[in-house]
């Protein structure tokens, strides 16, 4: 009995570092001027919100942000949205910006080296466990079952991973692995992906998220520091390294998971493309999705603006505001318009006559009357001329806009002033 109380209290020994320095060059324009955890989602979150809010409903309240590029909307949203934990109570989410604190010149090299340049914070922290995340998926995990699994199994590192079919691996790193569980080795991208034991069909892909012991970790980092060779990166020099010097343990997602009613497979997704991204939002307007944001034993948090409830104007036969098997926002008004299998974010105006389908559309956009749009992602702060047309000539969006392989448009204001 003592014994489980132990490791149901173990989030109280750890620190959580969420490394949300990246990018996202894949998501092209989308990111021009912030981070990809920063990245709106699901009409009114910010990418990172899930893994933090992961955090809070796992019991892990010692949580610090590293942050790098483009960081200014990310850190604004975190003080307005992340601000209510009790320091008193040695709860927190901080921010760990890159500071060339180890010279004057050096910012932050890789995931490694970010954590390793804090490494005296952390230090002063005096955590048992360092649980390191990705600020960038979107999926609901208990951290603790996977803390819990890392303290019993005796690893020196527990690494959380998904199963993926087999061939569809090759773009992340993989963890082959015994019939205990154990990482007999790592393979970055590998052309041929190992097969689980039992399961030749499926692989373990790395999600990114890791728990170590704390002191492992500490000199495992000062050791790679050393190494001129190491590109001071986790997937692709310490846990390889580690694989072959410690004991690294994976921990499937699916025993951690936190399912949607009814749900029996795992929902993770890496919104790393335009595609991935738009897919991933409308998801969420299926009739049951795999992702569930109105489940109150889980909530997502976030900072959310005091906005009046979405409004729906007129009703003539030609003009009649109705949204159809979508999901719309506080603060937006449709006024005479058709909307269907769409998400809209808050404040976005959708004027008469316009017709939109499939679409992601983020805040503070207001659409032109006569505009047909389908299959498109609008950026935030949009103005969309009236009788736009986008989605019915390929070769005309891909002039104007970013069009992907599988023909959704991208739309963002700088797109737009080119047009003129």
């Amino acid at each position: 009995m003592e014994f489980n109380r132990e490791l149901r209290l173990a989030p109280r020994r750890a620190v959580t570092l969420v490394l949300a320095g990246g990018r996202g060059s894949r998501l092209k324009q989308l990111t021009d001027s912030r981070a990809k955890p920063a990245v709106h989602f699901g009409g009114k979150f910010r990418i990172i919100d899930f893994a933090l809010s992961n955090c809070i409903n796992s019991g892990f309240r010692r949580i610090s942000v590293l942050t790098q590029y483009k960081s200014h909307s990310l850190l604004v949203h975190l003080q307005h949205g992340w601000n209510w934990l009790r320091a008193e109570m040695n709860e927190y989410v901080d921010f760990l910006p890159a500071q060339q604190r180890i010279d004057d010149t050096t910012w932050y090299q890789g995931t490694a080296d970010a954590v390793y340049q804090n490494l005296d914070i952390l230090k002063t922290r005096n955590p048992e466990y360092v649980q390191i995340l990705a600020g960038d998926h979107i999926y609901k995990m208990d951290y603790a079952t996977m803390l819990q699994s890392h303290i019993a199994s005796g690893a020196d590192v527990t690494v959380g991973c998904v199963e993926v079919p087999r061939m569809d691996a090759t773009g992340f790193g993989v963890m082959h692995v015994d019939e205990t569980g154990r990482v007999i080795s790592f393979l970055e991208k590998p052309a041929d992906p190992p097969a689980m034991p039992g399961h030749p069909d499926l692989a373990l892909a790395s999600m990114g998220i890791y728990i170590f012991n704390a002191k492992f970790l500490f000199d495992a980092l000062e050791r790679d520091a050393g190494d001129t060779n190491s590109s001071r990166d986790f997937g692709k020099d310490l846990i390889p390294h580690m694989v072959k010097t410690a004991k690294v343990v994976a921990h499937p997602f699916r025993e951690s998971c936190v399912y949607s009613d009814g749900g029996v497979e795992p929902y993770w997704r890496d919104v790393g493309t335009i595609d991935a991204y738009w897919e991933a939002n409308l998801d969420l307007i299926e009739v049951t999705p795999a992702l569930n944001l109105y489940d109150n034993s889980w909530p997502i948090f976030t900072y959310q603006e005091q906005l009046p409830p979405a409004k729906f104007v007129f009703d003539d036969a030609e003009r009649r505001g109705m949204a159809v098997d979508s999901m719309v926002s506080g603060g937006c008004v449709i006024s005479g318009a058709t909307v269907r299998r769409s998400l809209l974010f808050s404040q976005v105006r959708v004027n008469s006559y316009v017709n939109l389908r499939e679409a992601v559309v983020l805040p503070n956009v207001d659409i032109g009357r006569h505009a047909r749009l389908s299959r498109v992602v609008i950026d935030r702060g949009c103005h969309i001329p009236d009788g736009l047309v986008v989605g019915e000539d390929p070769v005309e969006d891909a002039r104007r806009f970013y069009r992907t392989e599988k023909g959704v448009t991208l739309i963002t204001r700088g797109m737009l002033a080119a047009l003129k």
